[in-house]
């Protein structure tokens, strides 16, 4: 038996979305003409109340595209210091849209109204400009942690009234409603721009969503094509997608059950220094000096368990549709051996 928990990236698709694959109705998407592309996106769009979608390869494509809609040469993003559009895209927003970044603190990779506020940039000739916010939703490098509503509508305020933009990279926001049991809806309010991936938790192979209004979906539909985004057949994974869609939502709450039972044995492990609060699908751990990363990392990896370092002492599970309850009760007679 191999366990995998590096990430909800390994899932595969189920039975059912290979069928749906199989059976796609599909043209030729840079004409227009793929009926399964286009359904996904006017679903996803109507989904968050938003007016339009746009489906592209990838969460760093959505994330790229939604932050060059927003920002001119010489501006800045106003993000959090964990981001995944700062920290795991590769350079992409300096060499994409030749911005620079403020990096902001927060626990657990949440920032708050009051420090965004803080940070914009005087209008000064020595600065550059503030010109979008950018939050991530569930916050990866905090554990999988989820933003009160609240604070994104404070969030949103500040940006009103400073003339900023605001992007959710919302690459596990599902996992965030189905944990908060917030209205996408009410997402699709206050964003201006929204990435959402189907290839996490959804169990999607392939491709992720940048939802926004017509003028700015128009304008990705080029940024997208520069970056060589551009589909033809697509519709074979969009129908995946939709699958997704369809069936893998609800049982997210599955995957978030098994992380906090996870979390609940760690927490009495002596070898464990702190379990971070665990509230969707993705766990992290501080380990003791018994242990270093790459030494736990072994030992599960000769149990055939994957685990992701995630700084130092840190240790990342992420549980996913393909991480089964048998799977977890021979995950955790091993963590209670080691």
């Amino acid at each position: 038996m191999v366990i995998d928990l590096r990430s909800d990236t390994l899932t595969k698709p189920t039975p059912g979305m290979l069928d749906a694959m199989m059976s796609a109705e599909v043209g030729d998407d840079m004409f227009g003409e793929d009926p399964s592309v286009t359904a996904l996106e006017k679903r996803a769009a109507d989904m968050f109340g938003m007016e339009a979608a746009l489906y592209c390869a990838s969460g760093t494509m959505t994330n790229q595209i939604g932050i060059r809609l927003h920002t001119t040469l010489q501006d800045e993003v106003i993000c959090h210091k964990y981001s995944h559009i700062y920290l795991y895209e590769s350079g992409g927003l300096m060499s994409n849209s030749g911005v620079s970044v403020r990096l902001l603190e927060g626990e657990r990779g949440l920032i708050k109204a009051e420090d965004v506020k803080a940070a914009i940039q005087p209008d000064d000739i020595h600065a550059p400009v503030s010109r979008v916010v950018s939050l991530e939703n569930t916050m990866n490098k905090g554990g999988g942690s989820c933003y009160d509503f609240d604070e994104i509508t404070a969030i949103r305020e500040i940006c009103d009234t400073n003339g900023l933009a605001l992007h959710l990279d919302g690459a596990r926001l599902f996992n965030a409603l189905i944990a908060t049991g917030q209205d996408p809806k009410a997402y699709g309010e206050v964003f201006d721009t929204i990435s959402i991936c189907l290839s996490k938790g959804l169990g999607a192979p392939v491709g992720s969503i940048l939802l926004g209004n017509h003028d700015d979906i128009k304008r990705s539909k080029r940024i997208r094509k520069v970056m060589g985004g551009a589909w033809r057949q697509a519709g074979y994974i969009a129908a995946a997608a939709n699958y997704a869609l369809d069936y893998q939502v609800d049982r997210l709450v599955e995957d978030h059950d098994r992380a906090k039972a996870i979390a609940t044995v760690l927490g009495d492990l002596a070898y464990v220094e702190e379990v971070y609060p665990c509230e969707t699908n993705i766990l992290i751990f501080k380990l003791s000096d018994k242990y270093t990363n790459d030494a736990f990392l072994k030992k599960l990896a000769d149990k055939n368990i994957h685990a992701f370092g995630f700084g130092p002492q840190l240790i990342r599970f992420v549980t996913h549709h393909d991480f089964t309850d048998d799977h977890m009760t021979e995950l955790i007679a091993v963590l209670k051996t080691l």
